[in-house]
């Protein structure tokens, strides 16, 4: 059985967004409307991580003076570490 790929950024922020809609609209019984709240709330936290990794990448990139510096992602740092 192949692997179900991890939703996007954008997937989930469009989920998310549906999400809100439909609770703003009103009309979702109450079960469901929790269900769904805490689906959002999920998603929210998942978004938020990964907008926190991107800053974090985008400031190791740059210099106190907004230049871009070269960059290597840990994953090559530590590999160069080993040698």
């Amino acid at each position: 059985m192949a692997a179900q790929a991890e939703p996007t950024f954008e997937e989930n922020l469009a989920q998310l967004t549906q999400i809100v809609t439909d609770l703003e609209q009103g009309d979702v019984p109450l079960e469901a409307a929790l269900a769904e709240f805490q689906k959002g709330v999920k998603l929210s936290q998942k978004l938020q991580g990964t907008l926190s990794k991107a800053e974090t990448t985008l400031a190791k990139m740059m210099d106190d003076q907004g230049q871009v510096q070269p960059f290597e992602s840990d994953d090559k740092a530590g590999a160069n570490h080993d040698n």
